[in-house]
């Protein structure tokens, strides 16, 4: 009857850690590539940091990943030589979560998007945000720029994404035309890259996701190819023969990440989206076209494309808006006096 109950528990406690892992995967991978899984639950703990704010400022109340729409902002900082403090963010995405239709929308903002410095007063590349103020700084910038509150964040590095990959297999993309690309490392061999179907390793997966000089459409395509990266790993994550490899995905990559995100929140998070899958990814478009300004290059924000991202990522957190909001009163309060 003990041997029973033990291989239970056992058992409880692995089906725990895999969701645990899978879930963590959907929320933190980022475009450049990586995301965060943990060796165990107290590594976790390890990895947290709340910067400081119990809430994001645009809340009026303390919001729960596992029973809220909430929002997650994903960092890759390109310089981990110092833990990622004085790097930039190679890549910033977006995503949103509502228990009530179960969807992820994604959207990616381009690194050299021009956009107000929160806390500096002066107009620059949103990737330097970090660099001048790290996390927080970024967070607040991002806030300011999408108009929404950033509940969770997460940040990742290089090496944690692509031996991931490598323990999952590979991924496969589809190329969008021939191109190569240095490779990360102390090699920094051009990897070739051909269109149509490609099993990428690690290595090749980085790159690829990275690339945007050979890009006819800059950032633009990089974003793509970003999200393109995303679905394939979400999806290689939560096939069946991934569970024999939870361990070892665990192990890798315990310590390459920062995040706000409790375990019992999480853990409760993978309660309410335990039948998540890649056919439940929206992915947004932020239109943007290159400026050069001063002698640098500059992404321009469409601003019809913007309010339209604004307003699905409110919608989709169901929060309305201040000018909403002030509508409502002025009309509540002529219905009172007419």
């Amino acid at each position: 009857m003990g041997r029973i109950l033990v291989r239970k528990t056992k058992k409880k406690k692995r089906l725990r850690r895999v969701l645990f892992i899978v879930i963590l995967m959907c929320l933190v991978i980022v475009g450049f590539g990586g995301y965060m899984a943990i060796q165990t639950l107290q590594a976790a703990s390890e990895s947290y940091d709340d910067l400081g704010r119990e809430k994001s400022d645009l809340r009026d109340e303390v919001v729960s990943i596992s029973k809220d729409p909430v929002s997650v902002l994903l960092m890759g900082v390109e310089d981990y030589s110092t833990n990622g403090d004085n790097g930039r963010t190679d890549t910033l995405m977006i995503a949103t979560f509502n228990p009530d239709d179960e969807r992820l929308k994604l959207v990616s903002i381009p690194r050299d998007t021009l956009v107000e410095i929160a806390g500096r007063g002066i107009q620059d590349k949103i990737t330097h945000a970090h660099a001048f103020g790290g996390k927080k700084m970024t967070i607040e910038t991002v806030e300011n720029f999408l108009d929404i509150p950033i509940d969770y964040y997460a940040t990742v590095n290089f090496d944690a994404f692509k031996n991931v990959i490598d323990i999952l297999g590979g991924v496969t993309v589809d190329v969008p035309f021939d191109f190569q690309q240095n490779s990360d490392d102390r090699k920094a061999e051009k990897l070739q890259f051909y269109e149509g179907e490609m099993e990428l390793d690690g290595r090749y997966a980085l790159a690829y996701a990275r690339m945007r000089y050979e890009d006819p459409r800059g950032d633009i395509g990089r974003n793509e190819r970003q999200q393109e990266v995303i679905q394939a790993i979400i999806s290689k994550a939560l096939s069946v023969g991934t569970v024999t490899k939870i361990d070892d995905l665990a192990r890798e990559v315990g310590s390459n990440v920062e995040t706000n995100m409790r375990i019992s929140e999480v853990l409760g998070f993978a309660k309410e989206y335990s039948d998540f899958s890649t056919s439940k990814i929206d992915k947004l478009k932020l239109e943007t076209y290159e400026e050069r300004i001063n002698g640098g290059s500059y992404q321009i924000v469409d601003e019809a494309s913007l309010e339209e991202v604004k307003s699905e990522l409110k919608n989709h957190l169901e929060i309305v808006s201040s000018y909403e909001d002030d509508r409502f009163y002025e009309a509540s309060v002529y219905e009172e006096n007419n």
